[in-house]
């Protein structure tokens, strides 16, 4: 099996050092081996593939506070021609970090990533009530920001960000789990050019489309969901996204369980495509999540011993009957 991931492959992350995405990177075994490059933005980090100038991005899809993040959604179903090739799953530990010697009283203004920000909003709310909020392109990028003292962030500024993030730049955890939720946790994905090699089936993965209906009229989303339904396929999230061509024009992105490689899968998509207006597949790849690899070493063990007995069934097959 050729590797996904290797060190001369290059990955595109959004930037500055110390953001989550790269603690995400650094915490996936396989993944942690690619040349790693920061970029200032999610667009430059998915562009980057386009132009060549990285082999692979990889950028947050969503939140399980905020949801989803609309720009990386945006990008992979209207602006570029991308496939999901692995999902990474990071628990989010959010910390309020300051200069040396900043207490809490100092703390006039927070500056983050507003995802950051809104998922400490109740923390914000009964420590720094009077702390104005100012938004920053990434987690990092609002550390660093403090770390220097620009743009409006002098004295009486905290950020909230990384304890990496902390380290690199030089300030202090001034307190750390502020997070609202304690379940809070990220969901990333790898993603790479749409002619990209499809991941093989693990026996534990997720498939993701983006259905574009051909006339919005009662029923629609049924017919789609009932082509699920009948399979007995289950969908892991639906959501609907404004086509940006009318008010009222939406399409419906949906991850469910199951390779395309499986036949069952396959013969869903079959259907939709040939009765949508477009379907688009956003990749096939392994799932994530808490005991992940103990599933699929299981399921890989199951089919082995399947593909055995199937083996020894075709083996005595009489195959000289009518000769």
């Amino acid at each position: 099996m050729t590797a996904l991931v290797t060190p001369t492959t290059t990955i595109s992350f959004l930037g500055p050092r110390g953001t989550f995405t790269e603690e995400a990177l650094r915490r996936d075994p396989e993944l942690a081996v690619a040349s790693h490059k920061a970029m200032g933005t999610f667009v430059e980090v998915l562009s980057a593939v386009g132009t060549g100038s990285s082999d692979l991005a990889f950028v947050a899809l969503e939140n399980s506070i905020e949801g989803t993040v609309p720009v990386t959604v945006d990008q992979l179903i209207f602006e570029r021609e991308l496939i999901i090739l692995r999902e990474v799953v990071l628990p989010i530990t959010q910390n309020l970090l300051t200069r040396p010697g900043t207490t809490l009283a100092d703390v006039r203004r927070v500056v983050s990533f507003p995802h950051a920000t809104a998922q400490c909003r109740r923390w914000l709310g009964a420590n720094v009530p009077a702390a104005v909020e100012m938004a920053a392109t990434s987690t990092a990028e609002a550390v660093r920001l403090v770390a220097e003292g620009t743009d409006g962030t002098g004295a009486g500024t905290a950020a909230i960000g990384t304890a990496l993030a902390a380290e690199l730049y030089g300030l202090d955890v001034l307190a750390s789990h502020i997070e609202d939720h304690p379940d809070n946790v990220t969901r990333f994905v790898l993603v790479g050019p749409a002619d990209s090699t499809i991941p093989a089936p693990t026996g534990h993965d997720k498939t993701s489309v983006v259905c574009f209906q051909s006339a919005d009229r009662p029923g629609s989303l049924h017919g789609i969901l009932g082509q699920f339904t009948a399979r007995d396929i289950n969908l892991v999230k639906l959501e609907s996204r404004p086509t940006k061509h009318r008010l009222g024009d939406y399409c419906f992105i949906i991850d469910f369980e199951g390779h395309v490689a499986d036949e069952v899968v396959a013969d869903c998509l079959r259907d939709l495509h040939a009765t949508l207006r477009e379907l688009k597949f956003l990749g096939s790849y392994p799932a994530a999540g808490d005991g992940a690899h103990a599933i699929r070493a299981t399921a890989g063990e199951a089919w082995r011993a399947a593909d055995s007995w199937m083996r020894e069934l075709q083996g005595r097959v009489d195959t000289q009957q009518g000769r």
